[in-house]
């Protein structure tokens, strides 16, 4: 009997495990968010006190993930994903900001889903905001863009077209740890997406796993990433103003 209820708990475990290695035990695809057709929203400068990390030329704030310099392309003003040459972040570590970035998808061409036109904003290299086509493309919500990802939806699908600039403005309030790496207060997340607001002070559970669940491990100031995931999505107008 002992040797049973063993074997019945190294299942259970197992199978546990097993569970936690499907990406698809973090998605859901419903209640979808409402469709919002956003007013006029863009800002063409940025406020005196700001720190640019992308004007249309300027990529020196950049660097690959291995410190290198990045391999993303600068062409007309946008600073382009070059896939497979891996995420870039900026020299500069942060805490608590306020972010603006703009982002166009690329042709979908034939990608559906999580395929077309991802990627995502880092903040503190661990914390994603997501970045995708929505136009005319179902995906889980949970992994829409203005989407907390794998965590939470958005409160609207403000996404207007493909080949259109989509704005991004985010306040970031990082996690706070104590001396001996306890959580003291989680991180939390206002975002609005072409001017509507999609995430309204959010609590995130800890980082955005692919795989598995949140979770939150002591750190600092740290940079923002923005990610390669395969497409070559387009950046401009980039900038943070530290609020800490």
């Amino acid at each position: 009997m002992k040797k049973n209820t063993l074997l019945l708990t190294l299942l259970i475990l197992s199978t546990t495990v097993f569970a936690q290695t499907k990406p698809q035990e973090t998605e859901y695809y419903n209640p979808q968010p409402a469709k919002v057709i956003p007013g006029d929203y863009s800002y063409t400068t940025a406020p005196s006190d700001a720190i640019i990390l992308f004007d249309g030329k300027d990529i020196s704030a950049w660097e690959s993930q291995d410190g290198k310099e990045p391999q993303w392309n600068v062409k007309n003003g946008e600073l382009l994903v070059q896939p497979g040459t891996g995420s870039i972040k900026t020299k500069q570590y942060f805490g608590d900001v306020q972010l603006h970035i703009e982002y166009k998808s690329p042709d979908p061409e034939k990608y559906s889903g999580q395929n077309r036109g991802n990627s995502g904003v880092f903040f503190q290299s661990k914390y994603e905001i997501q970045i995708l086509d929505m136009d005319n493309n179902k995906t889980y919500v949970n992994g829409m863009a203005g989407s907390v990802y794998k965590q939470n939806p958005p409160l609207a699908d403000a996404y207007t077209k493909n080949g259109e600039w989509q704005v991004y403005d985010i306040i970031w309030k990082s996690p706070v740890f104590g001396t001996n790496g306890k959580l003291e207060k989680p991180a939390m997340i206002t975002v609005l997406f072409n001017g509507i607001v999609v995430q309204n002070n959010f609590i995130l559970e800890g980082t955005t796993e692919y795989i598995g669940f949140p979770k939150y491990e002591a750190h600092g100031r740290l940079p923002l990433m923005l990610q390669d995931h395969g497409t070559s999505v387009a950046f401009r107008n980039i900038w943070v103003r530290e609020l800490n």
